[in-house]
């Protein structure tokens, strides 16, 4: 399905946020977000450092909890959930971290294996080695199983990250900074890894980014998060139209061809 369509066709979101404030201390990081996440889309959250991206999406994982407002994941409001419930829901969504969070103890199989055997204890060794394999197939680094990852490319750590993510099949993904530190054949690299998690898993996802070739590339729709709100959604080039001076100063920062 073409990126323009999905946006079009919208049911009822995977994820709603509405009134969401979050607070530091004295710092005011959110301050009354609205945003709604659509199954099946490609969201970009754009923001310069600070503007509250990573907290908006811990908050989705319940990694943080909101001051204020309301959020609706998969139906669930995960700021009310405790023990096996919010476990259930965060094992229907994928986080890859920024840093790629793998254990460098591990090898890819064992890195990749884990989550498995801590969260579905009736898999027998032959279904976690064909869940393993199908991962990494994803990533494209299927010969990679008895590499560490201090033995791995910057962007192999990344894909084994989305790999270990996408092996409990996860209905929403959520990237925080998926390109960051990458050089500019690697990152596009992962844009279209990330274009084929989408296509091949049917996820609806978040990605967390500064990289305006990322969100060009992956994104069905942008949204820049401003002062602790979202100020403008639409796709990449509506968004970027606009005469709003503080859109236009990021688009220029961050200028992409």
């Amino acid at each position: 399905m073409e990126k323009s369509k999905l946006s079009e066709e919208k049911g009822a979101p995977v994820i709603s946020i509405s009134g969401l404030h979050k607070s530091f201390g004295e710092l005011e990081v959110l301050k009354g977000v609205d945003f709604n996440l659509f199954k099946g889309e490609n969201v970009a959250v754009l923001g310069k450092s600070g503007s509250g991206k990573s907290v908006l999406i811990k908050i989705i994982a319940s990694l943080l909890k909101p001051d204020q407002g309301e959020v609706v994941v998969l139906g669930k409001h995960p700021d009310k959930l405790l023990g096996q419930e919010l476990n259930a829901l965060r094992l229907r969504i994928g986080f890859s971290f920024q840093s790629s969070a793998l254990y460098d103890s591990m090898n890819v199989y064992e890195n990749l294996s884990f989550p498995l055997t801590m969260n579905t204890k009736h898999l027998t060794r032959k279904e976690i080695d064909n869940s393993v394999a199908e991962a990494l197939d994803a990533v494209g680094l299927g010969d990679k199983t008895a590499q560490l990852p201090a033995d791995l490319s910057g962007g192999q750590r990344k894909r084994i990250g989305i790999a270990r993510t996408l092996i409990l099949k996860p209905e929403i993904m959520l990237y925080d900074e998926p390109t960051s530190g990458l050089d500019p054949v690697t990152s596009a690299e992962i844009n279209q890894l990330i274009n084929e998690v989408q296509q091949r898993y049917n996820t609806s996802s978040i990605i967390i980014t500064h990289d305006l070739t990322c969100a060009k590339s992956t994104a069905n729709r942008v949204a820049m998060l401003l002062d602790g709100k979202f100020t403008k959604s639409g796709k990449f080039e509506e968004v970027f139209k606009s005469d709003d001076a503080q859109i236009r100063g990021f688009f220029n920062y961050n200028f992409i061809q």
